[in-house]
């Protein structure tokens, strides 16, 4: 058991805005401080006795020139090491509307440099399951968003990008231990990053997001993403199993200061709600001798119930906006950030053992006892010895033949019929070598049926063994044709992409990459695409990531190259070390060579030098190209992001333009009318009017 404080972190949002006088103090022993400067107002001549100075304790704080990978390194990686270890784990960001909460956990949807904290503790933590060849771990994901005290699925595979009453509603349920469970909430396996990232991104595809006056994107619900960890040695009954919360809260709003109404009026009633509810809980938490903790108050403290004093290690990291207009919301939530960090958790290694190798070793004991106690009563088991049973046995007597210990023994277990199958088993071993393979003791027919239940035996465990030969070549054969589909597909997507390049570069746009795998459009509406790309905000964003993919793609290529040719230089020089050695030997044979020479030789030497410089160079290209990968994937990932984006802004802007056209002519309509009817009513027109007969 670790006992332990929550740790929390400050984070300022970079900003172009006037900024309140602040200071950062990261050289102090017991931490880092923060400080405001608010100077007080001589105004009237009134005696003003307000506080000039407010100062924090953090762990750290970060201020606004500060990288994604420095949040990481501080925050991130020491909670993704405890949760390898087998502990709980919990990273929360609070703050106001548009502070950096978003960003911070979850990252940018421009640069690959913007990643946040889920897509690099993914990448670590793959990376970490590649390195430790000696467990086993298995993977699974889940996302969950709270919204109006309502519980969604993001992760449901049957309702992708859909509306978000569309998604199953995720219900709490509690069991007698008071341990929370969350009914509807899918797990999704995640074998590699990729697929991990793939459902971080169909997550926020589904999320719910809008326009603020403080934000133009801000998140209108709580998200926590669950990475379910499960670690096993091979063969071995004991397991670890861990969870990691990364939890991205929504931003408190004043409305006094917003002027909030309508939907978002409703959402910020939700959201501050839940948030004052936390407050509840952290104070409770905080305050001595506390008997009652309120988490049931809301969805988000039930679901943080062991993140908030119980068995996780949790960090907070808390972001603060600097402008003078966000003064008193930046103090706020640093005078919440201490109080989280009065709260103690007790973090639990959550280790235990495997149902399934218990029950496996629970089954072999009971039918070891049953077979003891058939022996000791005397009772005859009618049941013939299966297929598999019998080639075992045969196994362990030739081990226990050709086994040169006088020690050994023979272990068959209480069975009598394995005892009696094996004791003919060797008589007829003695009598082949004896007899030639012909001799028998009588000529009974109880031996002769015995023979031929033996014969019969050696037939079927043949039989098998061929069968199970037979299969192995089968299953080598499926893999290596896996192996050149994959080659094909892949060769074949790389012939697509060079000819999406070529036909967006023939017509000028860039509609047809976006659009590839999209609806077809018409003609008009095509052209109105192209433009509406060209015009919109992302369009220098994602022009940017097409050429760094590019550059990338090229570089992955040349490093590619690099490697065939290192290895193809390993193997001449190792071909060359062993003609160099079998002239040695030679040498030696013929006895032309000194004691010296058999001791050093240069030329031998120079050659192993050459070998391990360029095994050096082999794993450190390697490993830029596994790094390549990484970023390859990341920005195709930001790729198809911005296409989904430019897909659903088009249409509304298209539904909208639409509406406004309809609306125009209806205008246009009436106008006509009244220009044609002063009173405003339609006058029956004359026989030769044409139209109105």
């Amino acid at each position: 058991m670790v006992k332990h404080t929550i740790q929390i972190f400050g984070r300022i949002k970079p900003t172009k805005k006037t900024t309140t006088v602040y200071s950062v103090d990261n050289e102090e022993q017991t931490g880092a401080s923060l400080e405001f400067v608010v100077p007080r107002d001589l105004a009237d001549g009134f005696v003003n006795n307000k506080r000039e100075c407010y100062k924090f304790r953090f762990q750290k704080v970060f201020d606004q020139a500060v990288k994604q990978e420095e949040i990481f390194e501080n925050i991130a990686k020491p909670v993704a090491d405890s949760v390898l270890a087998g502990y709980n784990g919990t990273i929360f960001a609070y703050g106001q509307t548009g502070s950096g909460k978003t960003f911070t956990v979850t990252g940018g949807a421009e640069r690959y440099s913007d990643r946040g904290i889920i897509p690099r503790t993914l990448s670590y933590l793959f990376e970490r399951f590649s390195q430790d060849s000696s467990m086993v771990y298995n993977t699974h994901i889940s996302y969950l968003e709270i919204y109006n005290e309502m519980g969604y699925d993001l992760l449901d595979s049957r309702h992708e990008a859909s509306r978000l009453e569309d998604l199953p509603k995720v219900m709490i349920m509690e069991d007698p231990d008071q341990n929370i469970h969350l009914r509807n909430l899918s797990l999704q396996p995640s074998a590699n990053e990729e697929e991990a990232l793939n459902l971080l991104f169909l997550g926020d595809t589904n999320r719910m997001i809008a326009e603020t006056p403080m934000n133009q994107a801000s998140t209108r619900s709580h998200c926590v993403f669950t990475v379910h960890l499960c670690r096993r040695e091979p063969g071995s009954a004991t397991l670890r199993r861990s969870k990691l919360h990364l939890v991205d809260l929504a931003g408190s709003d004043r409305v006094s200061k917003t002027g909030l109404n309508g939907q978002l009026l409703t959402e910020a009633k939700y959201i501050n709600l839940s948030l004052h509810y936390l407050e509840q809980v952290i104070i409770a938490l905080s305050e001595k001798n506390r008997s009652h903790i309120p988490y049931r108050n809301s969805m988000l403290t039930s679901v943080l119930r062991d993140s908030l004093g119980g068995n996780c290690m949790t960090t907070m990291i808390a972001t603060m906006a600097v402008d003078k207009r966000n003064l008193d919301e930046s103090i706020s939530t640093c005078r919440f950030a201490q109080r989280v960090a009065l709260i103690k958790n007790e973090a639990i290694l959550n280790e235990e053992l495997d149902p399934a190798l218990q029950i496996a070793r629970l089954k072999r004991e009971i039918q070891s006892l049953k077979e003891e106690l058939a022996m000791l009563t005397g009772e005859q088991r009618d049941d013939q010895l299966t297929v598999e049973e019998i080639q075992k046995l045969e196994e362990l007597v030739k081990t226990f033949l050709d086994d040169r210990d006088p020690d050994v023994t023979l272990s068959l277990g209480p069975d009598m019929r394995k005892i009696q199958y094996c004791f003919s088993l060797l008589r007829m071993m003695i009598m082949d070598k004896h007899g030639g393979g012909n001799g028998r003791s009588d000529g009974s027919p109880a031996e002769t049926v015995r023979e031929e239940v033996i014969q019969d035996s050696y037939h079927s465990a043949a039989e098998v063994t061929k069968l199970k030969t037979m299969l192995k070549q089968r299953d080598n054969e499926i893999s290596i044709l896996v192996k050149m589909l994959k080659k094909e597909k892949k060769r074949a997507q790389d012939a697509g992409y060079r000819s999406t390049d070529t036909i967006s570069a023939d017509h000028g746009g860039r509609a047809m990459q976006y659009m590839k795998r999209g609806p077809q459009l018409s003609m008009g509406k095509q052209e109105a695409f192209e433009t509406f790309i060209r015009d919109h905000e992302d369009h220098l964003a994602i022009e940017d990531n097409k050429n760094l993919l590019k550059q990338r793609s090229a570089e992955a290529r040349r490093l590619g190259e690099q490697l065939n040719e290192a290895r193809n230089r390993i193997n001449e020089l190792k071909k060359k070390l062993e003609m160099q050695r079998r002239q040695r030997a030679a040498h030696g044979v013929m006895g032309n060579h000194t004691e010296a020479e058999e001791e050093v030789d240069p030329v031998e030497e120079n050659l192993c030098k050459h070998i391990e410089h360029e095994k050096k160079a082999y794993k450190s290209t390697i490993g830029c190209l596994k790094a390549l990968r990484t970023e390859i994937e990341h920005l195709q990932l930001l790729l198809e992001r911005a296409k989904v984006k430019l897909q659903k802004d088009f249409h509304k802007w298209w539904s909208q333009e639409e509406a406004s056209s309809v609306q125009e002519s209806e205008s246009e309509a009436a106008t006509r009318c009244r220009a044609g009817s002063p009173s405003g009513t339609l006058q029956p027109s004359s026989p030769g009017t044409p139209g109105f007969g």
